[in-house]
């Protein structure tokens, strides 16, 4: 991060975390306080190191970690995570038709395993199935890899798909509030807005998944996987940068369980907030985090959704 991306998030967060000297000692100033927690997500440094880094006691570290990710999520979550309105949602069809050649698409969907201290409650629920305690974090992006939903805190041990269903994303997704109902007719069938997934998500008009492999693809549908999963490493590389900004994220987060989801949420606000100051950052090789378990193409939904992915698959091999 810039000094000047550094001093401008500071100012954002000024009005939230000054606090008043006293007659026994003076308070720490903001730039301090957003440094030591910066620091701290950044590395993941234990806190004993980092108060010798900064000049301050072990306790205060901890302390204003958890004020000042606090404070990023109360102040700057509704301005930098938030449902594209139609001016944003144009630009990103239109730039997922510019590189992928893929209409009508409005961002990409995965799960990502957060490796955290098991719980002292219920700690079976959060041992996923690459062994290791973990919540989830379940996130759409842009074109550009900026989170534009997130959803946050689910065992470790839960399907992609289940968190999905329980999402406010699925709920405006599934009563038609989430996109505007823009249709574009391709091989006579109306294509809606939607968004790109892995096999582990249910096929719906709204949520796109590729051909399952195994069934003796045509080679339309092999092109059509191909090209869907071209768009949807959009979203794999955003986790893979959130994770290499945010260290804290990468290996395991020590904090108490019921603060990492705050942790989570702060360092995707972080990202966005990165990226819309066109922060440098060269991508590293990502591990591909996608869940084993296939979600069944069954009933209404799917049939329409497999409608969708008929007409675009005929489309692409054009």
């Amino acid at each position: 991060m810039t000094k000047t991306s550094f001093l401008h998030l500071c100012d954002i967060l000024r009005p939230y975390l000054t606090r008043q000297n006293t007659r026994f000692r003076r308070t720490l100033p903001v730039e301090l306080r957003v440094g030591v927690c910066l620091w701290r997500l950044a590395t993941n440094l234990e806190y004993r190191s980092i108060s010798h880094l900064f000049g301050v006691g072990i306790s205060t570290a901890c302390t204003v970690t958890q004020q000042v990710v606090t404070a990023i999520n109360r102040v700057m979550r509704h301005l930098y995570i938030k449902t594209p309105s139609e001016a944003e949602l144009r630009v990103i069809v239109q730039g997922f038709r510019e590189r992928w050649k893929l209409p009508q698409v409005a961002g990409a969907i995965d799960g990502t395993h957060i490796g955290i201290i098991a719980p002292a409650e219920e700690p079976a629920d959060y041992y996923n199935r690459k062994n290791f305690y973990s919540v989830i974090l379940q996130a759409v992006v842009d074109h550009r890899m900026k989170f534009w939903d997130i959803n946050v805190g689910w065992p470790g041990k839960v399907h992609d798909a289940r968190v999905l269903a329980n999402s406010s994303l699925y709920m405006r997704g599934e009563n038609g509030t989430l996109f505007p109902g823009w249709i574009e007719r391709l091989n006579n069938v109306d294509v809606p807005i939607h968004i790109l997934g892995d096999a582990a998500y249910p096929l719906l008009p709204w949520l796109l998944k590729p051909y399952p492999v195994g069934r003796g693809l045509t080679e339309a549908q092999t092109h059509f996987n191909y090209r869907l999963s071209q768009g949807r490493m959009t979203v794999e590389r955003a986790f893979g940068r959130l994770k290499g900004r945010w260290r804290c994220l990468l290996k395991r987060c020590d904090a108490h369980i019921s603060f990492v989801s705050q942790i989570i949420s702060a360092c995707c606000i972080l990202h966005n907030y990165c990226e819309v100051a066109n922060e440098e950052w060269e991508d590293e090789d990502t591990v591909d985090d996608v869940d084993d378990l296939v979600d069944p193409e069954i009933g209404h939904q799917a049939n329409y959704g497999g409608q969708i992915r008929d007409a675009l698959c005929e489309y692409l091999a054009q």
